[in-house]
This record gives C-alpha cells, sequence and structure tokens, in this order.
C-alpha cells in the first residue's frame, strides 16, 4: 500500500528521507523499471530484459537484481553492491505527477524511506528546496523524459522482429535448480541479420546504441548467477 500526496514545503517542511540502501527501506525487490538512455549506465552492473506490459500490448525494459520476487542480489551488509543504482530505485520515495503541461513531484507518506528525524531533509527551515530535493527533481525528469520516449524505441524493435522470449534455466553450486522465464531479450540473430538500411534508419533514430547496449548487458547473467551461488551458499 502507499499514501501518495502532492508535495509542499507547508504540510512537509519537517521531511526527510533515508537515502541508506537496504531491504528495510524497500529495496528487496527484483527489478527495476528502466529506459533506453539509461542502458549506458546499467550495462556494466544489470542484466536488461524485456517483458510485456500489463496491457499485454506493449513491453517494458527492466533492470534485473535477481531471479524471484523479492529477492535484490545487490544488497549486502554495506548496503548497494554496484557504483550505480538504476534511477527508479534512486527516486524513492518520489514519483512524478503530470497535470496538463506541467510536472509536480509526489511523495509515498507510506514510504520505509520517509521519516522525521533521520536522513536528508527535503526543504530548507525557511522554505526553499535542498540539493537533495533538487536532484530528486533532476532524477524524476530523467526518468519521465525516459519512459516518455520508451514506446518509440519499443515500436522500433518490434518493427525489425528483435524482441525474443527466453527461458533461462539455473543449476546452482548445490544442485538445486531455478528458472527464469516470462521476460524477452534482443534476438542477436536476428540483429546481425539487418540490411544497411535498417542498421542505418536505428542509428539515426538513436536507437542503434541502446540496442547493443542491452545486448551486451546480457553477460551480467554470468555475475547475477554467481552472486546467487554466494546468498545460496550463505543461507545453508
Amino acid at each position: 500500500m502507499s499514501n501518495t500526496v502532492l508535495l509542499n514545503n507547508v504540510d512537509h517542511h519537517q521531511l526527510r528521507v533515508i537515502t541508506s540502501r537496504g531491504a528495510d527501506h524497500g529495496d528487496a525487490v527484483m527489478f527495476a523499471l528502466t529506459f533506453p538512455a539509461e542502458f549506458r549506465d546499467l550495462q556494466a552492473y544489470y542484466p536488461i530484459v524485456f517483458r510485456k506490459a500489463v496491457d499485454g500490448v506493449g513491453f517494458e525494459m527492466l533492470a534485473l537484481f535477481g531471479f524471484q520476487d523479492g529477492e535484490n542480489l545487490f544488497l549486502g551488509r554495506s548496503g548497494w553492491d554496484a557504483s550505480y543504482v538504476p534511477l527508479a530505485i534512486q527516486r524513492q520515495p518520489f514519483l512524478i505527477g503530470v497535470n496538463g503541461d506541467e510536472l509536480t513531484v509526489h511523495v509515498d507518506l507510506d514510504s520505509p524511506r520517509v521519516s522525521a528525524t533521520a536522513g536528508e531533509p527535503v526543504f530548507l527551515a525557511h522554505g526553499g528546496t535542498t540539493e537533495f530535493l533538487e536532484r530528486m527533481n533532476s532524477t524524476l525528469l530523467a526518468i519521465h523524459q525516459g519512459l516518455q520516449a520508451a514506446p518509440a524505441f519499443i515500436a522500433a524493435l518490434l518493427e525489425h522482429e528483435l524482441l525474443e522470449s527466453f527461458v533461462l534455466d539455473i543449476e546452482l553450486d548445490d544442485g538445486s535448480q531455478n528458472r527464469l522465464a516470462g521476460f524477452y531479450a534482443i534476438n542477436e540473430e536476428r540483429l546481425a541479420t539487418l540490411d544497411a538500411d535498417a542498421l542505418d534508419r536505428l542509428h539515426k533514430a538513436g536507437y542503434l546504441q541502446a540496442i547493443y547496449m542491452a545486448v551486451a548487458a546480457l553477460s551480467n547473467f554470468r555475475a547475477l548467477i554467481e552472486r546467487k551461488n554466494r546468498a545460496h551458499a550463505g543461507q545453508r
């Protein structure tokens, strides 16, 4: 459940946000929503995959942290074990709202990150915005703009039949079996068959680099499986 309200410096003048990373702060999630402009930062750490949207027609892009619901293999005793934390995680507990042409900032008051005594202040004593809130505003805008551009990118992938479903069967070091299903990835064989005209159009649209970043990010499955092995060994 959430309790999302419009942020303002009167009702929320004492609001603080806990920025440390951990399961207790809502970070125990399997994936985060992303978009092509973020792929360059993500591809060094996380597999980038796609899944059908709720409407069953479109697709969403995800940075993957684990293999089952509630599993984030990047969380450890010292926080988040990667130099880059996806923007959809960084922005919590804030959300962006759209009121006509106006973008507004909302906050989930039931988020475990919200506090009156600990963490980063959102507003200055006289009511102005803190540097922290300015950073969050920039983060929310980047997410909004990225998600606005995402449907055209997905349409280009579908036009060239570049998305394929996959199933990943994993055997851990102790012999236990795991399966990841319900996701899609870039079809590398199909990508390799695209002619020069198709590649040129993808490049001019600004999509080709993101496509190759998503392909490169799939190599992170090996490291993710190793994280799973270490976590599983620690539970025994």
